[in-house]
């Protein structure tokens, strides 16, 4: 397990080279970094996948997306069951060092929670308070319209068409030194990718590595860390009097 507190060297010398200030991709470019370029990386089983050249993101192809509807058929056979032992233990991943971080009574916002709120009630069971927004199951606007202490985002970003949006919109909606809690399969080897069980999963449209994550807290000043398998830990500076 890595050292919450650091971050691997090779992931530090390359975020290093990233300038503050990069703009969002426009459209024509990396969605998830808004600076590299996109190149093909491979095809399966008939689907594209691209590769940035600057955050190292693995991307499908818009071409290869799923509809609206045949995304919420597959995700409506999630079972997300907040009593269930072992998927219990999946969450505690994120749930242990988040909570390491936040105090009791802390306002947060499980961001993409699906039709099982599963990690909202965990935290809820640890004194939190917790807003809930997903796109499908619980689209109410209001639940965006305000800051929160700490946002958790649970199998949640290998799903976002336009990444560097979305992670700039849970910028805006986090305190000055707030936390953001992710957890999603890390890409690690290209050899494996086609096999992959993460890619298998048609939703799965964004791979990230280690270093794609730390160069888009890079661009947003976030610190991270990664103190679970699988798991990153943000946080929003808080401002300097």
């Amino acid at each position: 397990m890595q050292n919450s507190s650091v971050v691997s060297k090779k992931v530090s010398k390359q975020v290093s080279k990233i300038a503050s200030g990069i703009s969002v991709c426009d459209g024509t470019g990396c969605t998830v970094c808004g600076q590299g370029g996109l190149s093909r990386f491979r095809i399966v089983k008939g689907r594209e996948y691209l590769r940035c050249s600057n955050c190292e993101a693995t991307i499908m192809a818009q071409a290869s997306w799923l509809t609206p509807d045949e995304e919420r058929a597959i995700y409506d056979l999630h079972n997300n069951d907040s009593d269930d032992p072992g998927y219990r233990a999946f969450l505690e991943k994120l749930v242990t060092p988040l909570l390491e971080r936040v105090h009791a009574g802390a306002l947060g916002l499980d961001f993409g929670c699906g039709p099982g709120p599963a990690l909202a009630e965990m935290l809820r069971e640890s004194r939190m308070d917790v807003a809930l927004y997903d796109p499908f199951y619980y689209p109410e606007q209001s639940a965006l319209s305000r800051q929160y202490d700490f946002i958790t985002c649970t199998e949640v970003v290998e799903h976002l068409h336009r990444p560097a949006k979305v992670f700039n919109q849970l910028d805006g909606l986090l305190k000055p030194g707030g936390w953001l809690g992710i957890m999603t399969c890390f890409q690690t080897c290209d050899d494996r990718f086609d096999n992959w069980h993460y890619r298998r999963d048609p939703t799965h449209v964004v791979f990230y590595r280690e270093v794609t994550l730390a160069i888009i807290a890079g661009r947003l000043g976030w610190t991270m860390s990664v103190p679970q398998k699988d798991v990153a830990i943000f946080q929003k500076p808080a401002p300097s009097f």
